[in-house]
């Protein structure tokens, strides 16, 4: 009998073994975490109900943290920050006002309602979807139910990791959303339940403050910048964009086109071109994506992906002028703007300092500074 090791179909099998063994773990992760916030809120649950039904104060928490600890020595989590985080779960995503905007967005069945239960027990499992160290240290800090919600709810979909959930914040990711139109033909050119998931990928708005600049460029010269800050551009187009390839080569017949950036989409199971811009949106810009979405679904695409979808990044665009670019167009296209640096509100603008006058006053005071006598010891 030969060893294992000389096997033929040896190889493959440890790869599968080892492929099994990942997932499986994975599998055994995921399923601890929603153990462990399960409990954290029947704990959270338990003292908010008897706080209510018996008028038990908040000096319950330090006294069951303690009795906790001294019972479960080895087991960590049961500190009093911690067991008011459990307290602040419950409250958080039971509270009326999170539930009113839960019913809103996912809570209804045929009939417009869903009764309270159903409503409870589906935020219940939704909150547990989300590993426990993300509700303590990104998702306690959001006081608008609404924003909670869509965190929440991207978090669980797309199994954002705490670095990135906190950058989406930070990028206010929410109030992009809501506050800006997005503009594609998602709607007539993919079936419903995809095109409501390529919208939740696309931006109506990038945010690119990460590249330092403040000048106009060439695309060559964005597209090298956003190259070498690959990761910073990841994490500002969300979760599950896997980088393919810069300038990537397309040929039909004798010529050679080629694509800025060309990601894939791990969960839409999609490859995404971007072409950027530096100008404002132009019509043809729609009619040479459609065309290099044509030589990807033809070329590169694989049997069991999904149709190809693109996103050209511009400066500015009109929204009016999108939707005519693209009526046309049978392949999914959606056009973003980037932004190189925060915009004042309006109510500020006009009322502050350029950097031009900041630098002039600077250089006003220094020289007087300067020349002004230090006072002596004695004077002191």
């Amino acid at each position: 009998m030969k060893p294992a090791a000389l096997a033929p179909d040896y190889s493959a099998f440890l790869t599968d073994v080892k492929s099994r063994i990942q997932t499986a773990r994975l599998a055994a992760g995921r399923a601890v975490n929603r153990e462990l916030v399960l409990l954290y809120w029947d704990i959270g649950h338990g003292i908010a109900e008897r706080q209510r039904t018996l008028g038990w104060g908040e000096a319950v928490v330090e006294k069951l943290a303690g009795d906790l600890r001294a019972e479960f020595p080895d087991l960590h989590g049961f500190s009093s920050v911690n067991v008011w985080r459990m307290l602040q779960l419950y409250v958080d995503y039971s509270s009326p006002e999170f539930l009113s905007q839960a019913v809103r967005e996912f809570g209804k069945n045929d009939s417009g309602k869903i009764s309270p239960e159903k409503l409870s027990q589906a935020v219940r499992e939704l909150v547990a979807a989300v590993p426990w160290g993300h509700h303590a240290n990104a998702l306690a800090r959001l006081t608008a139910p609404a924003a909670r919600l869509f965190y929440l709810r991207a978090t669980a979909q797309f199994g954002w990791s705490r670095a990135v959930l906190l950058n989406q914040i930070k990028a206010q990711a929410f109030e992009r959303t809501k506050a800006e139109k997005k503009t594609h033909n998602f709607a007539v050119a993919l079936p419903e339940h995809f095109a409501e998931q390529a919208d939740e990928m696309l931006k109506s708005r990038y945010n690119l403050e990460f590249l330092g600049l403040a000048r106009p460029m060439r695309e060559r010269e964005l597209e090298d910048k956003l190259i070498g800050r690959l990761q910073h551009f990841i994490l500002e187009l969300g979760y599950g964009f896997c980088f393919v390839g810069r300038q990537y080569r397309l040929a039909l017949g004798q010529k050679e086109y080629f694509v800025d950036l060309l990601f894939y989409h791990r969960f839409l199971k999609t490859l995404v071109a971007f072409d950027l811009k530096v100008t404002a949106f132009e019509p043809e810009f729609a009619g040479k994506m459609d065309f290099y979405l044509n030589l990807l679904n033809e070329k590169e695409r694989a049997p069991d992906d999904r149709p190809s979808i693109g996103i050209i990044l511009c400066a500015e665009k009109d929204d009016v002028e999108v939707e005519f670019a693209l009526k046309s167009k049978t392949n999914p296209i959606g056009v973003a703007e980037y932004q190189l640096q925060s915009k004042l509100p309006a109510e500020f603008r006009g009322k502050l300092p350029t950097a031009k006058q900041l630098a002039d006053v600077v250089r006003e005071v220094l020289p007087a500074k300067a020349a002004r006598p230090s006072a002596s010891p004695s004077s002191r």
